[in-house]
This record gives C-alpha cells, structure tokens and sequence, in this order.
C-alpha cells in the first residue's frame, strides 16, 4: 500500500488538476496499475486522508535529465526547472547527484465508492484544508479549497461566509459581498454575515452602507462584541468617535480584558488629544499583553502554523517548548515527528512516532508517518 504524502503548494490535487508527481525513486519502484493512498502532510492532529488513486505510468529520470526540464516541473507545482532543483537539494540532500534516479509518477484520482480503505467526507477534508490555508494566510490557496468545497453543497452557509471572508483578504470585495448576500438569503438572522458584509463594504470604500449592515447586526445582537468592535471602527471611519468610544466603552463593560479594544479606546483618544485618558488605556492594554506567558498549546499551534510556512527548524523550537510543558502528549511529539521527517532526521523522526505510539496504540497518524519514514531509510 504505496503512502504519498502532500504538502499545502498542491491545492490542485482538490480541483484533480494535479495528477502527477515526482519522487526519489523508492526500493520497490511503483508501477502501474499500483494502488496509491495520498494524505496531506500536515502535523498529526490534522493529518487527513485526501483521496486513492490509481498509477497511469511511470517514467524513470535521471537528475541530471529532470532539472532542466521545465515542463515536468511545473507539472510538480514548480516555476521551472531551477525552482525545483533548488528545492529538490534541500528534499533530497543525498540523493541529488547526476545519476540520481527519480520516479515521475502519473495517477489517476478514483471514486470514492472504489476505494480500498477507509472512506473520507470529502467535503469535510477540504473545509478543514481551507481553514488552515486561510489560517496561516494564503489566502490564494484557501479561496481554491472553499470554492472546491462549495461544489459539493452550494448553499453551505458556513462556506459561503468562509468564501467571502477569504475574497475580502484578497481585496476582492465585490465577489465577497455576492457571497454575503448568498448567505444572507439562507441565513436571514446571523449577525457574523452582516457584520462581515460591514467589513467588505467599509473595506471597498462604502462606509454609508457598511454602517447600515451594522445596524442591522446590532438589531440581531447588540452585545456582540466582534460586532461592536467593527461598527467603533466604522463609525471611527465616519469621524463619529463619540459613537466609537461609545461602542469600545460597551465591549469593555461585557469584556474589560481585550487588550485589542483598549487600544482601540486609545487611538480615539489620542485623534481627541485626550491624551491621559489615552495613555491609560495603551497602558492596561499592554498589562493584558503580556500578563499569561505562551501555554503549551500556544506554543503548539505556532509550531504548526511555522510546519505550514515550511520553517521546521522554527516549528522544531516551538514542539520543543510544549513538550517541555506537556511531555507525554502523544499529538506534540507527532507533530515534533514531522518537522524532523520534513528535515530528512528520520532516525529521529522514528523515535518520535515510536514515542507517541508508546502513549497512544491508537494514533494511527504515528504508525503511518513511521513507516513512511522507514521507506526512506
């Protein structure tokens, strides 16, 4: 059973317009007609199945031949041939000689009902994909994921809020508020998707209309605090800062431990040169700061936010740091596994999975990532 492991540059495995890939070429070569069973390669904890697939061909290449040939390598998701051969020594740093063989893998995606092993809610795996994209800021990749997902349910209100979310990060604000407007119509009563449009509508330079979408998320729920954050900021935007006090001044008599609105506060404050009142509020703001130090899943979720941005040194660090708070948590000593395997550590990396499966018999993530790494032993 032939694993292929993934990274975030090939969100077109979700749209099926990746359907190849090149690798080192393994002990046991793939043929075709082999059974392939493709993952993400995330951290443990959000490790998904993507799909099965079924291998076309197979062509095997010399290094020398693969790295300058451009064509192949923008088929794995490069630029050109120089893009991957610089990424290819870092991958591969013993393997990249001349003569060193590679394997160009051609595969073919399979329905789901023709698969061997365990079946997937496709449209989950790519939401969850897409909340990560997003997460970690690549916006470009995740609005490809949320629009892929879209597909298998057109009226996901949940998608079509995500969507405009993600068209908004991109400056599309247009295309957001279609998406808005979609949800709205299936979701009449949630003041998120209102406030949302707010944001879309104030962003495309619309302050009069964003106030109105505003008011009508006020009129669903007036004490939500994302939603009076957002309407100080418009009415900030309108030059009404008595309105916009009025609003962080009601945030902080539900909240009065968000360091984001007590800086708010004070940047009015400031623009009203009621600047003791504002040194005050940059003041607490700062005491809220820096009064709880990094938890271990603080440290974890940096980590795996650094995995996602290819820094596994960083990452590396940080499952450092939240072991050293919580040494026997099976999902951070997986996590620390990957960035090892990623670093081509694969001893390490082994030990790291043995570890977590010493733990948890159950973490069926380890006993994959490890076998993985034996194949590259």
């Amino acid at each position: 059973m032939p694993i292929l492991l993934f990274g975030s540059r090939h969100v077109e495995l979700i749209t099926g317009k990746k359907t190849t890939t090149i690798r080192k070429l393994w002990k046991k070569p793939l043929s075709p007609g082999d059974r392939l069973h493709c993952y993400w390669n995330l951290v443990s904890k959000e490790r998904k199945k993507l799909f099965e697939a079924t291998v076309i061909d197979v062509d095997v290449v010399k290094f020398e031949d693969l790295i300058k040939n451009d064509s192949l390598a923008r088929e794995e998701g490069y630029s050109n041939a120089k893009e991957l051969e610089s990424d290819f020594i870092k991958i591969y740093p013993d393997d990249t000689s001349d003569s060193s063989l590679f394997q160009v893998i051609r595969f073919k995606k399979l329905p789901i009902e023709n698969w061997e092993g365990k079946k997937i809610d496709e449209k989950s795996m790519i939401t969850k994909r897409a909340d990560i994209l997003f997460d970690v800021g690549k916006f470009n990749k995740s609005v490809v994921c949320y629009n892929a997902a879209l597909k298998f349910d057109p009226n996901d209100v949940y998608l079509l809020n995500k969507t405009g979310d993600n068209l908004s990060r991109l400056g599309r604000f247009e295309e957001a508020i279609e998406c808005y407007d979609k949800a709205i119509k299936i979701d009449p009563n949630n003041e998120y998707i209102y406030n949302n449009k707010a944001i879309a509508l104030l962003n495309s330079n619309q302050p009069q209309k964003a106030l109105k979408c505003s008011d009508k998320a006020m009129e669903l729920n007036s004490t939500n605090e994302f939603v009076l954050y957002w309407r100080g900021f418009i009415m900030e935007m309108l030059g009404k800062f008595d309105s916009a006090l009025e609003c962080y001044d009601m945030i902080l008599n539900i909240n009065p431990e968000d360091p984001d609105v007590w800086n708010a506060k004070g940047n009015i404050l400031s623009e009203l040169e009621r600047t003791e009142e504002a040194l005050f509020c940059y003041e607490k703001a700062l005491e809220l700061c820096l009064e709880e130090p990094p938890d271990a899943a603080m440290w974890n979720r940096k980590g795996n936010a650094l995995m996602e941005l290819g820094r596994f040194e960083e990452a590396l660090n940080c499952y450092d740091e939240a072991l050293n708070l919580e040494n026997e948590n099976d999902a951070f000593i997986c996590n620390k596994g990957v960035a090892l395997l990623e670093l081509s550590h694969f001893d390490n990396a082994i030990e790291c999975f043995k570890r977590a499966l010493v733990l948890n018999p159950s973490n069926e993530d380890a006993r994959i990532l490890k076998d993985e790494c034996l194949e590259n032993l």
